[in-house]
């Protein structure tokens, strides 16, 4: 499915050895899991839409390949820092979603499309998408986006839109079939 709409979807990504620090284990592993899982979102991503990735340093040129555009993190941005100084670049409708969604498919991003909605996590605590410019995420950030007027999108929580990966139970709880390439290859493969 080519690029349509008018939208233009933010991914930040950190790319630090902090990433996902709640998947434990090795600080080395956990970053490959991130980057993994942050290019196998983008690519899902890229096909629905323009898509403009903040942060996420060390991956800009495999980005780039995928089709994204790249805007580097800015010192003491902080999450919801970075995706407005992102957001206040582009025109025209915007959406935030976050990097760590690895059994994403284009068709549900591309369904979720829709002005003012939130997409909660599997959870039901953490927010994975938001179509609007004022972001809240952060701890409870479901609950934040609801006060803040967001529509909640009722979507299964099968959707690989909910599928986020903060725990290796979440991780582990995603069918296999589901998950992008990349982030296939490396739960395949053993830790070192």
């Amino acid at each position: 499915m080519p690029p349509s709409s008018s939208w233009t979807v933010v991914v930040p990504v950190k790319g630090t050895p902090e990433s996902k620090s709640r998947l434990g284990g090795d600080p080395g592993r956990r970053l490959q899991l991130a980057e993994a899982m942050a290019l196998d979102t983008v690519e899902a991503a890229v096909r629905v839409a323009p898509v403009l990735v903040i942060g996420g340093d060390g991956l800009s040129s495999a980005f780039l390949q995928l089709g994204a555009s790249v805007m580097a993190e800015e010192p003491g941005d902080g999450l919801n820092g970075a995706i407005r100084r992102a957001l206040a670049t582009i025109e025209g409708p915007a959406a935030v979603l976050l990097a760590d969604l690895p059994a994403l498919r284009p068709e549900e991003l591309e369904a979720a499309l829709q002005e003012g909605i939130m997409v909660p996590d599997a959870e039901g605590t953490g927010t994975s998408l938001i179509t609007g410019r004022v972001p809240a995420f952060g701890a409870d950030s479901r609950r934040a986006h609801l006060a803040l007027g967001y529509r909640e999108l009722d979507l299964p929580v099968t959707s690989g839109l909910r599928l986020d990966v903060d725990s290796p139970a979440a991780l582990a709880a995603i069918p296999r079939e589901r998950l992008g390439a990349r982030t296939l290859r490396l739960v395949r493969q053993p830790p070192r």
